[in-house]
């Protein structure tokens, strides 16, 4: 508790700490250091090691160990769909930052979020639940796509009935974390009936289906700065992303949490949406 009282004071006054005539955190221990620095996270030990020489040698020290890898992290490379070969701990946490990867035979990518650390996942367009999705050509097909992390997407061609489902179990989530929810997608040059669609997140065991849908937020996958709606954003990967809502996954039990997108109350023709997953990730 001591090294986590003395991080919090110096992450308060850090900005104070910089004036000093010398450079204090030079004369603690290197596993002091570095045992303050695992209460915080990636991005606070990077401007940490900005301030001090010595935070600067413990987080780069702490990077080689692994130490902001998720303790689970054998576990999830055990089921890489190929193996990621670095030469060192640090390499391979930037690497996991800049470019998921494929696991579960390709259903499923993993990367970290680079500012704390933290999972995130995003299901296939194959992992999805989509109603008239299966074997159903001429209302959703399976396509190839060169911008894609995974072999297939979902290209809507007409449905009068819009239903997209996403699940994931909380316990490969990192805990103690807010997490927000996203459809990955594009629009096709010829789309409509996609202006007005509805989304909501639940814990499955916590609140029923029904109880869901009357709180559903509603979403616009082509609108722009419409009042009162959530409207789509570019991503830099260049697919586009809405938010389907968010959670708190307090320790992790073993819930599954269900991502729902749909279009059930008007029954007109909708087309055009290029579906490449459901992405959970830290906020």
């Amino acid at each position: 508790m001591k090294y986590k009282s003395v991080s919090l004071v110096y992450m308060c006054n850090r900005e104070k700490i910089k004036s000093f005539p010398m450079d204090f955190f030079r004369l603690l221990p290197e596993g002091c250091v570095s045992d303050i620095l695992s209460f915080t996270s990636p991005k606070n030990a990077a401007i940490s090691s900005a301030v001090s020489r010595g935070f600067n040698s413990a987080a780069e020290l702490d990077l080689l160990r692994g130490k902001f890898l998720p303790e689970d992290y054998e576990d999830i490379s055990s089921r890489y769909v190929s193996p990621r070969i670095h030469s060192s701990k640090k390499e391979l946490y930037f690497s996991l930052c800049d470019s998921p990867v494929l696991m579960d035979g390709g259903k499923l990518s993993f990367s970290l979020d680079k500012k704390t650390g933290k999972k995130c996942f995003m299901i296939s367009a194959r992992e999805l639940a989509i109603s008239w999705g299966v074997d159903t050509p001429w209302y959703w097909e399976w396509i190839a796509h060169p911008q894609s992390r995974f072999s297939e997407v979902a290209h809507l061609h007409t449905v009068c009935w819009l239903d997209i489902r996403g699940t994931i179990g909380s316990q490969i989530l990192s805990k103690r974390s807010k997490y927000v929810v996203y459809l990955v997608f594009k629009l096709a040059e010829e789309h409509y009936g996609l202006d007005i669609v509805y989304a909501f997140v639940r814990f499955v065991n916590r609140v029923s289906d029904k109880e869901a849908e009357e709180r559903a937020s509603i979403l616009s996958l082509v609108g722009e700065n419409v009042n009162y709606v959530t409207c789509s954003q570019k991503r830099v990967d260049g697919w586009m992303e809405i938010e389907l809502g968010n959670f708190i996954n307090d320790i992790g039990d073993d819930e599954d949490v269900e991502a729902r997108l749909m279009e059930i109350k008007h029954l007109d023709g909708k087309g055009g949406l290029i579906v490449q997953g459901i992405e959970f990730r830290p906020e």
